[in-house]
């Protein structure tokens, strides 16, 4: 499973040229799934991110939690995250999870973090969205639950 986490100060996801979701402070979260992963994956991840201290201290040091920030959550599924040009020029997505398999497996993030934190947003699973942010920083981090666990 993959994060990709960016921290912004404000980001929205349009659909059909409406706002869907919007947030100030906090992280842009692209979700992405391998063929593998399965709910215990899903809450270590969950936690990991809940408990990431990416956000600047009154020191200038990343010493502070979504949380510790009151900041806010915007995930967005990407299965993309998973291509692979190893083979060609043309994208592989071999190792990305079935949309059938992902789509209740994104659910279930869905409500295991909603569940732990109450400002999240959601993009919409499958949709053509349009991701905007403001990056802040820039500050990135890709979280591969293969390497944390």
């Amino acid at each position: 499973m993959y994060f990709l986490l960016q921290v912004c100060k404000e980001a929205r996801v349009r659909v059909d040229f409406k706002v869907v979701s919007e947030i100030k402070k906090g992280i842009v979260n692209l979700v992405g799934f391998a063929v593998d992963d399965d709910e215990k994956t899903v809450d270590k991840m969950v936690d990991k991110l809940l408990k990431a201290r990416i956000f600047k201290d009154d020191k200038g040091l990343t010493n502070l939690s979504i949380k510790d920030v009151d900041g806010e959550i915007l995930s967005v599924s990407q299965f993309t995250l998973y291509a692979s040009l190893k083979g060609g020029n043309r994208p592989s997505f071999t190792k990305a999870m079935s949309r059938d398999k992902s789509e209740i497996l994104y659910q279930y993030f869905v409500n295991r973090i909603s569940s732990l934190y109450s400002r999240c947003s959601f993009g919409i699973f499958h949709a053509d969205m349009e991701v905007e942010l403001t990056n802040d920083g820039p500050f990135t981090i890709i979280m591969d639950s293969k390497e944390l666990f």
